[in-house]
């Protein structure tokens, strides 16, 4: 499929995460390095999120019950270790650097290097790094401390991206993850960045689209609600396609429509898998 998007005019390329199986499929340092160098290969430039299977799910006996935390860790050296895209021809993009959570002065959740932000056409892109699996929350103290952290992180990003959107040089945001928000979870663990969007979406009163994956169901829709329950329809909710099914969608922004983004579903082929 890379191969066929390098004959597409593409801008860049956006994975929504999960490079590997959830199951069956070691989280080995092997696995990663084999995944950059596919992802590299890429003739545009390319934007990784991360997914469940990628780290969290590492702790199934299936994929060889690994530390997720220390897998996280790798991954971060493996994709994150600076300003730049994947793929041949790389763009920078600026990451999460500045603290989201302090104890006095001690800093205690860090930024996210994997949650990057980046403007095109008038259009600013941000991840944000939301995970299947319950976002890893509801294993262990240890684990739940990092949930804690990577969703303090989250929402500062996010309202970073939304002041960065509401400039009057922008006209729109795109906001991509992982994780489908409106999945059943454990603590309501997805309501937070649910309320946050549609907040945003509320506040920008212009075009916002929200990318994700995770459920492997190509769907597009509006299906954000504000606090009293209202839609709110400028925000799109696309989901990417998923096993078995082999697509991607390709998302042109067009300013002479008041939707701005126009989404194409390219539907290759059935996997194996």
């Amino acid at each position: 499929m890379l191969a066929r998007l390098g004959g597409e005019p593409l801008a860049f390329v956006v994975h929504v995460g999960d490079i590997k199986a959830g199951g069956d499929s070691a989280c080995t340092d092997a696995i990663y390095l084999d995944r950059r160098s596919r992802l590299d290969a890429s003739r545009h430039p390319l934007v990784l999120t991360p997914g469940d299977n990628d780290w969290t799910d590492c702790r199934r006996e299936s994929n060889g019950k690994m530390d997720p935390l220390e897998r996280l860790a790798r991954m971060r050296e493996v994709f994150f270790s600076d300003g730049w895209s994947l793929g041949r021809s790389r763009m920078p993009l600026a990451r999460q650097e500045a603290c989201a959570e302090r104890d006095g002065v001690a800093c205690r959740c860090p930024g996210l290097p994997e949650n990057r932000l980046w403007t095109k056409n008038g259009v600013a892109f941000v991840t944000i790094h939301v995970v299947g699996s319950n976002d890893n929350r509801g294993f262990d103290a240890a684990n739940d401390a990092e949930q804690h952290c990577r969703s303090a992180a989250n929402r500062a990003w996010l309202e970073n991206a939304v002041r960065l959107a509401e400039s009057p040089g922008i006209r729109g945001l795109a906001i991509v993850t992982q994780a489908n928000p409106w999945e059943a979870s454990r603590d309501k663990v997805y309501e937070g960045l649910l309320a946050q969007v549609a907040a945003g979406a509320r506040r920008l009163a212009k075009p916002v689209l929200f990318v994700h994956g995770h459920t492997h169901i190509h769907r597009v829709d509006r299906p954000f609600r504000d606090g009293q329950a209202r839609p709110v329809e400028n925000a799109v909710r696309l989901e990417s396609f998923g096993s078995p099914v082999v697509g991607w969608v390709r998302v042109s922004v067009d300013p002479n429509d008041t939707q701005l983004f126009r989404i194409e579903p390219h539907a290759d082929q059935a996997s194996g898998g």
